[in-house]
């Protein structure tokens, strides 16, 4: 899932976006164009074509995704979801409310996706009328979705691993310089015996490992609000949580880590070591320092045996 942070990021995100939905105004301009994210829970209205309208939608709206009907467009297919009349549609009965109540009559909704498949959101057109949606202007705007979609493939590459998808150092140093002095943690983490891997059943396999460790490790940041994993290279990876929990919940934090990470096919025999680094509020320090800290930790953890995690301390 692509995050507003990561999004504050892309050059020219706010030029391009406006863009697009000026070119979609040119092709429909009696209707509301907006640019919406999805995630598993959620819509975020992301830019509005105009904001003069009886329409009630407005940028920065956070809409549950089972009172949208986004989360029912074919992302696999990539094919337009279109209700000329939404009173019409008997499929619509346990949401009607939703979009009567916002004046929303007729709706398009194309989706937008990542060169993986990986859905980023949609650009929608709505009115607060019937409206007709002709073959030819749906297909024009696809093809504007299609070329924003590049757009957002180029800019994600910059701020991904590319073998695991997870965020890379650049991530967390632009995150760092933006959002420092609010605080938070870091846990260092380095896989235990996966040189072995490696050696033993060949770099393949250990990319294997390391897309596993990943989507692990994402699944556990999902779990935790506005907390994310990034790749820093080789089998060492980090988890940042941009707030400061105690010291014991941060310790059960990384037993969950070191659980979630424990369990291998006997012929691996890999473990975790996770080295622990916080920074509080108003923070001055460099991300260079914090994690030096953190790597202390970690060759802390190392040295007492592997499979544990140890804090910074000075």
């Amino acid at each position: 899932m692509t995050t507003f942070q990561e999004l504050q990021m892309y050059k020219n995100f706010d030029e391009l976006a406006r863009d697009v939905l000026d070119l979609a105004k040119e092709i429909l301009p009696d209707q509301l164009i907006y640019l919406s994210s999805l995630s598993d829970t959620q819509q975020v209205v992301l830019k509005l074509s105009n904001e003069d309208t009886n329409i009630l939608v407005t940028e920065g709206m956070v809409i549950n995704l089972n009172d949208t009907v986004c989360n029912r467009i074919d992302f696999d297919e990539k094919q337009p979801l279109i209700y000329e009349d939404m009173r019409e549609e008997s499929s619509l009965a346990d949401i009607r409310n939703v979009f009567e109540d916002a004046n929303i009559r007729s709706y398009l909704g194309i989706p937008i996706s990542f060169m993986n498949g990986e859905k980023f959101g949609t650009l929608c057109a709505v009115n607060d009328e019937v409206s007709n949606f002709d073959t030819k202007s749906v297909q024009l705007l696809q093809r504007i979705v299609r070329m924003f979609s590049y757009y957002l493939d180029l800019e994600r590459s910059v701020y991904r691993d590319p073998l695991t998808e997870l965020y890379n150092r650049r991530y967390l140093a632009n995150f760092f310089e933006d959002r420092a002095k609010d605080g938070g943690v870091l846990f260092f983490l380095d896989l235990d015996g996966f040189k072995k891997v490696n050696d033993i059943h060949g770099h393949d396999e250990g990319d294997l490992v390391l897309k596993e460790v990943a989507l692990r490790l994402q699944n556990f940041a999902d779990e935790h609000r506005d907390a994310f994993a990034i790749r820093l290279g080789g089998d060492e990876f980090v988890m940042h949580f941009p707030y400061l929990p105690s010291r014991e919940d941060m310790g059960k934090q990384a037993e969950h880590v070191l659980d979630s990470l424990s369990t291998w096919d006997a012929a691996y025999q890999l473990s975790t070591s996770i080295g622990i680094a916080t920074y509080p509020v108003n923070h001055t320090g460099d991300l260079k320092t914090l994690l030096k800290n953190a790597d202390h930790a970690l060759y802390d953890a190392k040295t007492a045996g592997k499979n544990t995690y140890k804090f910074f301390s000075l």
